[in-house]
């Protein structure tokens, strides 16, 4: 079985040398890096927080933190941690491979049937039948892989069911003893402002007020406090859709260094602040 993808023609093309273009497009956008990535550099990316929505939108933005992963050693393996958007409240993978436009990903289904048994993680295909933000990061990931038939992910669907730190122990745990490296991939939109997302905590000076919420919460992550900036979320109720991902992302790495690489807003593309979403794009090493 294989999980087919869902949103292939609306959050990115269905075509696979016209995704290609569009992934091209959006490393070479005036909000992108401006260039495709290039050869290897010192540094290891052990992970990345890139958005999940519409390419044209956020593409932009998640090329800057492949252009990361890119020109770093690639590892063995991609955790790649999505969120929840329905809400049903189970943590849970799926052993079946995913496939987009530009071919197959496989998973590593003998690492995942390994954290399934020693920790809260289940199997679950329906959960991830209709949710997008795993689905969204696999184009990128594709683009940037040198050895395509070696890529392997292990996709997570990260809800609040799971006790994030004892779960993060567990995946290192399986790591060590598969021997084996990884970068985690958490996908995440910040902040969704505006009365279609059912958060309008203020009317006045949006664009000032929005960007404020989300350095807020940025600066938790970049002093790498998961703790605290689960519970700024909780706090100011910021629409933050990958928070527990993020989380958990912020447990498993040891980050000697922590770089904010682009943020924005889709009414910096549109010009519409009635509703907004932020997006942003960093890189841990």
């Amino acid at each position: 079985m294989v999980r087919r993808p869902v949103v292939a023609g609306q959050f990115y093309a269905y075509d696979p040398r016209e995704l290609e273009k569009q992934i091209e497009s959006c490393f070479l956008s005036p909000n992108g890096p401006g260039v495709l990535p290039v050869s290897k550099r010192k540094g290891i990316c052990i992970g990345i927080i890139a958005p999940h929505a519409g390419y044209v939108f956020s593409g932009p933005c998640a090329a800057w933190a492949y252009k990361e992963l890119a020109e770093s050693m690639l590892p063995d393996i991609f955790f790649v941690l999505g969120t929840d958007h329905v809400g049903r409240g189970v943590t849970s993978t799926t052993l079946e491979d995913w496939e987009t436009p530009l071919g197959i990903v496989k998973v590593d289904r003998a690492m995942a049937e390994q954290l399934i048994e020693c920790s809260r993680l289940r199997a679950d295909a329906h959960l991830h039948a209709m949710e997008h933000s795993i689905e969204v990061q696999l184009p990128f990931l594709q683009f940037i892989t040198r050895d395509k038939e070696r890529l392997r992910i292990i996709p997570i669907s990260v809800s609040r069911d799971i006790d994030l730190k004892a779960f993060a122990l567990d995946i290192k745990d399986v790591l060590i003893a598969a021997n084996k490296t990884a970068a985690f991939i958490a996908s995440s939109d910040f902040t969704h402002y505006g009365r279609s997302y059912g958060f309008v905590p203020f009317t006045s000076d949006v664009a000032k007020r929005m960007y404020e919420l989300d350095r807020k919460a940025l600066g938790f992550i970049k002093r790498l406090d998961p703790e605290g900036f689960l519970s700024y979320v909780a706090e100011t109720g910021a629409t933050i859709c990958g928070a527990r991902p993020i989380a958990l992302l912020m447990y498993l790495v040891k980050a000697k260094r922590v770089k904010l690489l682009q943020y924005y807003t889709s009414a910096d593309i549109i010009g519409d602040y009635n509703n907004a979403v932020g997006y942003a794009a960093i890189s841990f090493e």
